[in-house]
């Protein structure tokens, strides 16, 4: 089967770009309610995931709570490396179905690594009923 049915396309999700300030990423996921969302750069390309327990944890190792502060560090300097890593858009349905046992969403790039969407766990397990009417 081809992942572009069960791909959310980019278009129609929450991504961060990796230019914004961590104060910003904080009130865009204030705003949408979202506990991981992907970060891209300038480029389209796919950079990392960034979630809220990432945000919490600059909060505690630097040991500050002032958001002014925050509006001068990059988003990019909180993203951990191998978190929630992509895939191709080529993957096979077995690797993916191994995958999203450990990812609520795995993001999906093409050959020159550009971001074009996600497919979460919600997706693939309504593929799978799906399937399993037919």
């Amino acid at each position: 089967m081809n992942l572009f049915f069960i791909l959310k396309p980019k278009s129609t999700i929450v991504y961060l770009p990796d230019n914004i300030t961590i104060r910003q990423g904080l009130e865009k996921f204030k705003a949408h309610s979202y506990t991981a969302v992907p970060v891209i750069d300038k480029d389209g390309k796919y950079v990392g995931t960034v979630s809220e327990g990432d945000f919490l944890w600059d909060i505690l190792n630097k040991n500050t709570f002032d958001i002014k502060e925050k509006e001068q560090q990059n988003i990019k300097s909180i993203i951990r490396k191998n978190y929630n890593p992509a895939i191709k858009v080529d993957t096979t349905m077995e690797t993916l179905f191994e995958m999203i046992q450990n990812q609520n969403f795995i993001p999906v790039v093409d050959d020159r690594n550009y971001f074009v969407g996600i497919i979460t766990r919600k997706d693939i397990i309504q593929y799978l009923i799906n399937k399993t009417k037919n």
